[in-house]
């Protein structure tokens, strides 16, 4: 188990991440973006696996309720820059099997 300040680091690590992938949304870095979710999912296990033995109390347990507010903000953030993204790669790819049905449907056999 980790200790209180151990599982408060990784919310931080989390919320740093989580902002940098924003940041590479914005700037439509696609690979940086995925290489910033591994390492945030890497500290989200570790969290999972690892978590607090103790449940935070006071000024610890605003900090990380702030934390995972923020976290979601920037989620949020990062689902609005990719979501057109994704729904134009989906069409393309809808687009690009539907023209192999139709040639494979049409060619000469």
């Amino acid at each position: 188990m980790l200790n209180n300040d151990e599982v408060m680091s990784l919310y931080e690590n989390v919320a740093r991440l989580t902002a940098a992938m924003l940041q590479a949304a914005r700037q439509q870095d696609w690979e940086q973006l995925d290489e910033l979710e591994s390492q945030r999912l890497q500290q989200i296990s570790a969290l999972k696996t690892k978590g607090p033995a103790t449940p935070f109390f006071g000024a610890l347990r605003t900090k990380k309720i702030d934390i995972l507010e923020k976290i979601l903000s920037d989620d949020r953030a990062i689902s609005d820059v990719t979501q057109p993204w994704m729904n134009e790669l989906q069409a393309l790819i809808h687009n690009t099997g539907t023209r192999r049905k139709l040639a494979q449907s049409y060619s000469p056999g």
